[in-house]
């Protein structure tokens, strides 16, 4: 919740003791007047001065009096300004995004030291689970439904239902992976890169897109761009062991050819 500061009338004390002042400037003084006339425009300058002199030097005890607010802390004047500065100086805390992309960070750094499979594949699981959650019901519930057009072999309709997911969210990396790979099943590899390039581009260890990247190269003959790809994505995820055992045939190859 937003901390308003509440500073005394300091500022509008001031101009008015200007004003005071100002109109004390403007009176006329002329000596050759009448006596009594004179004497009393003398007084009416002294009086103006006088208030304008008292209201200044009230301090604490014209604000008692009501001229203007003061915080009930005797020195609030100090403490707004000091707390003000305490509030200026103190970090910034993280919004929810920013933690949830930090408890990430931390994920992948344990899944790329992960020394055994179980506990691999149990990290990978929460990465998975954290990595499809959308924040949004409307696209969660798309991507369900495209889900189950994808397992009915319905590829057209999980393209429509999928198509509306990078609409509403584009920057839910998992909803371009799942239309990659949509796209990747009814043969269009153009259009499978292009949505591939973007989840990388959203997030970067996403292993599951290298992988896809890697078997459309290894389809298209590009054998040593797939090699290179497989690597990083063992990288990431160090037990992915089909793709290990397809990096190393295929690095055999690439390198056999080279020799």
């Amino acid at each position: 919740m937003p901390v308003t500061v509440v500073r005394p009338a300091v500022a509008g004390l001031g101009a008015s003791v200007r004003r005071l002042r100002q109109g004390c400037d403007r009176v006329p003084f002329d000596w050759r007047a009448d006596r009594a006339h004179t004497q009393a425009m003398i007084s009416t300058k002294r009086l103006f001065l006088a208030v304008a002199l008292s209201v200044c030097a009230a301090g604490p005890a014209g604000a008692q009096s009501g001229l203007y607010p003061l915080p009930s802390d005797p020195g609030g004047i100090t403490a707004n300004k000091g707390d003000r500065a305490d509030r200026l100086d103190r970090p910034r805390a993280p919004s929810a995004d920013e933690r949830r992309a930090s408890r990430l960070d931390r994920m992948f750094d344990e899944l790329a030291r992960a020394t055994t499979k179980e506990r691999a594949d149990r990290i990978a699981g929460h990465i998975l689970r954290r990595m499809t959650a959308s924040g949004s019901d409307t696209v969660d519930l798309l991507m369900n439904r495209a889900a189950v057009a994808m397992r009915r072999k319905d590829y057209g309709l999980a393209l429509d239902l999928l198509d509306g997911v990078v609409r509403l969210k584009p920057d839910f990396a998992e909803g371009w992976n799942r239309r990659a790979t949509v796209n990747f099943l009814a043969g269009d590899y153009g259009r499978s890169i292009a949505d591939i390039e973007q989840t990388l581009k959203l997030e970067p260890r996403h292993w599951g897109a290298l992988v896809g990247l890697s078997v459309i190269m290894v389809s298209m003959d590009q054998k040593a761009a797939a090699v290179d790809v497989m690597t990083r994505a063992l990288e990431i995820h160090p037990f992915l062991e089909d793709t290990r055992d397809r990096r190393d045939r295929f690095k055999l190859e690439v390198d056999g050819s080279a020799a």
